[in-house]
């Protein structure tokens, strides 16, 4: 059975956004933490302010498991999208809708691993994309891919015939420096975010990952208990967000 998480002022969530009525089982948190919690999150905002429904999107990063309900402002749901919330939508979404875009995100939760951490860098295999802090970095999905291989084995050579079989999925060299192209655009993108020294050139030939940069399947502790703590804060207009 598919799980999902209740984050309101009210405990129990309204039939109209209630996914128990089609299948799915309701979770309020392992000792009323939500740090743990591998599911979405469906999350009643309309009585907070735009400015805590940011600071709530930032505060569940690096899990992005944030279902936003009640944003009705298309250029605030652009923006909660933008720095990494799962989804942001009106309060007319109907049940159907909601549980159907909630499976999205829920399946998204069964490709292990879904963020790899190097550095001060996350890589978000949801996304396509990494980002240091709330910053994305907007990479094209083939310089994406040419990190993501690296992280496979960080600090390890990966050829230059590697990249071209797992990354552009071809098994003989096309005599061109796309490669290359993509990994200096791939520089130069991590070199504006202040990680210039995160992709190596090994002399051997390929390219690595700096061994001196620490590697992670997910966030620290503290950044995992981030949304916990924020929720523990936030002022609701009329309750605070039960666990």
């Amino acid at each position: 059975m598919t799980t999902f998480g209740w984050v309101a002022p009210s405990r129990e969530p309204p039939d109209h956004w209630d996914m128990r009525l089609v299948g799915w089982d309701l979770c309020h948190g392992h000792r009323a933490s939500r740090a743990d919690c591998k599911h979405v999150l469906v999350c009643d905002v309309r009585e907070i302010s735009p400015a805590q429904r940011v600071s709530m999107a930032l505060a569940d990063r690096p899990a992005w498991r944030l279902i936003l309900l009640g944003v009705e402002d298309a250029a605030e749901r652009a923006q909660l999208l933008t720095i990494g919330c799962a989804e942001a939508l009106p309060a007319a979404t109907s049940l159907r809708e909601l549980a159907a875009r909630a499976k999205r995100v829920d399946d998204m939760f069964g490709m292990l691993p879904r963020w790899r951490v190097v550095g001060p860098v996350t890589l978000d295999l949801f996304h396509r994309d990494a980002r240091k802090g709330s910053r994305w970095l907007h990479l094209h999905p083939r310089e994406f891919g040419v990190l993501w291989r690296l992280a496979d084995k960080p600090g390890e050579r990966i050829t230059r015939a590697q990249l071209l079989k797992d990354v552009w999925r071809i098994n003989h060299d096309p005599e061109t420096n796309s490669v290359e192209v993509h990994v200096s655009r791939l520089r130069s993108k991590l070199a504006a975010a202040g990680c210039d020294r995160l992709v190596e050139t090994v002399p051997e030939g390929g390219y690595r990952l700096a061994r001196d940069i620490p590697f992670m399947l997910a966030g620290s502790d503290d950044e995992a208990d981030a949304l916990d703590r924020y929720l523990r804060e936030v002022d609701w207009a009329h309750d605070r967000a039960h666990g």
